[in-house]
């Protein structure tokens, strides 16, 4: 049987226009998605958030509400309705494609009504550090769901059900975060700002049994009404570990069936990663937010970049079962909070990266591959401009490569600081081999050996013009042009 081959595609960026149609851009496009290869589509959050049909989905108001219920100055969410979002999972499903959901299971937002609380206020960035006494609060933490009317589930939230909100309406102004009298903040988090439990709005308190009960409730519901094949957990660093095997082995056993689950530990410590797997037994995957990182710092300094240090610290190297690898995604894209751009130029490279090599599972992001262009005020406070361009064209050419010929073993040639190469052998069910040359710097050649011998091979992506022929050993010199990747393949 031939290695698993899979793609996924991050179905989204933060600036999809608010207009209420990616689910049925969706359903239009499953299909294509199928045909080129792709086998699972990441969506974003799917339920309504504080800022209603304008919410990316991360502003978590009420996870019951799909797009179904009059609620936070909408009925549809962002992308959609609830009939317009099953509707274009059956039909990706149907194409064959699994479908991931974005789940947050950290914090929610938008409360109905305020609370009086007792809460200690502490220093935003040392969470270990109290600024003040013990005090009367008042809270945005009552969510009643007026608009939904108690249907699917009659529970309100209080601020019992959370560790700390940001926000104390008895001392607006006020920097702090503020932790709940008899409240802790969990263990098994990222211990950047002391402990990094809190990270914005009404932060869930996932020791709580009536919590965990709650979230087990909605898990099963979720499931039954979609019918994903998994999830991607969003901010799981600031999240207790040990929640996400527990609540996903609820799931699981409700629908009995496999569920997929992918985690965003959004950190360039692959150590820390590394840690979070342990906790979790690796029933998570972990977004490689590492090799990113390389792949930014590789794009900004050009041929000063060594590309045999590409995949140092990454988790792909680390752990590659575990690794999903991605070149950027919403919150790394321009404007974003963790803006760090991998450059255009370097984006087909990074692909290839990703996609030809034997470890990792692959994650194309939508704006890379159909382009995005929108306006945002920068962090100085201007307004800018954003163009991203679309790189369809070769990553459709790397996907029809990697399901034709990206098998067997891998033979790395990271003998150069700038021009870098491997080859791929084939196997039973796809012969005939393969091999990538990859340069930052000036046009290259790598000296490689292939599965054929006295064949003609040509590069798929069409950027040298010419035929090379391997010796009687399957040896070659393989080329690229500069700050450029080819591939090369036998030609048929």
């Amino acid at each position: 049987m031939s290695e698993f081959n899979g793609v996924m595609m991050q179905f989204f960026h933060w600036y999809n226009e608010p207009d209420g149609t990616l689910w049925n851009e969706l359903k239009k496009e499953a299909q294509n998605l199928a045909d080129i290869g792709i086998n699972a589509l990441w969506l974003p959050p799917a339920y309504k958030g504080l800022a209603g049909g304008m919410d990316v989905g991360y502003g978590v108001y009420d996870m019951y509400d799909l797009g179904e219920f009059d609620q936070k100055g909408s009925i549809r969410t962002k992308y959609g309705t609830k009939d317009e979002y099953l509707a274009a999972i059956a039909t990706a499903q149907a194409a064959g494609i699994q479908v991931y959901a974005d789940v947050v299971i950290n914090h929610m937002m938008g409360a109905d009504r305020d609370e009086d609380a007792e809460a200690i206020p502490l220093n935003p960035d040392n969470r270990r550090e109290a600024i003040g006494e013990m005090q009367p609060v008042r809270v945005w933490t009552h969510f009643t769901f007026p608009g939904r009317d108690g249907k699917y589930s009659d529970a309100e939230w209080h601020w019992w059900h959370f560790d700390a909100v940001d926000y104390n309406a008895k001392n607006d102004g006020e920097d702090a975060i503020y932790l709940f009298k008899d409240k802790q903040f969990d263990d098994q988090v990222d211990l950047e700002k002391g402990i990094f439990d809190y990270l914005m709005g009404c932060d869930l308190d996932v020791e709580s049994p009536e919590v965990q009960e709650r979230l087990n409730d909605w898990g099963a519901w979720y499931v039954d009404t979609t019918k994903v094949d998994g999830f991607r957990f969003d901010a799981v660093k600031h999240v207790r570990a040990g929640f996400f095997p527990d609540w996903l082995k609820h799931c699981r056993g409700h629908v009995d069936r496999p569920l997929f689950a992918v985690g965003e530990y959004w950190s360039g410590d692959v150590e820390s990663l590394n840690h979070f797997i342990g906790v979790t037994g690796g029933d998570v995957m972990l977004f490689d937010a590492p090799l990113h990182y390389n792949f930014t710092e590789a794009s900004k300094l050009g041929n000063d970049y060594d590309m045999r240090q590409i995949f140092d610290n990454s988790l792909v190297l680390q752990q590659p079962a575990l690794a999903v690898t991605l070149v950027d995604n919403h919150d790394s894209q321009p404007l974003q909070s963790l803006e760090s751009v991998v450059e255009g130029w370097f984006k087909p490279i990074a692909y290839a990266l990703i996609l030809l090599r034997r470890d990792g599972y692959p994650c194309i992001f939508y704006a890379d591959y159909y382009g995005a262009h929108y306006t945002d005020r920068g962090n100085d406070g201007n307004e800018y401009a954003i163009w991203m361009d679309s790189h369809r064209i070769l990553i459709d050419k790397f996907l029809a490569v990697r399901h034709r010929f990206a098998y067997g073993d891998q033979q790395d040639y990271f003998d150069h600081e700038n021009t870098i190469g491997w080859t791929r052998s084939g196997d039973e069910g796809h012969p005939g081999g393969m091999c990538v040359v990859i340069s930052n710097g000036d046009a290259g050649t790598k000296w490689m050996k292939v599965a054929q011998m006295n064949t003609e091979y040509v590069d798929a992506t069409d950027q040298v013009n010419e035929v090379i022929t391997t010796n009687d050993e399957g040896w070659a010199d393989f080329r690229c042009n500069a700050g450029s990747v080819s591939v090369w393949i036998p030609k048929t």
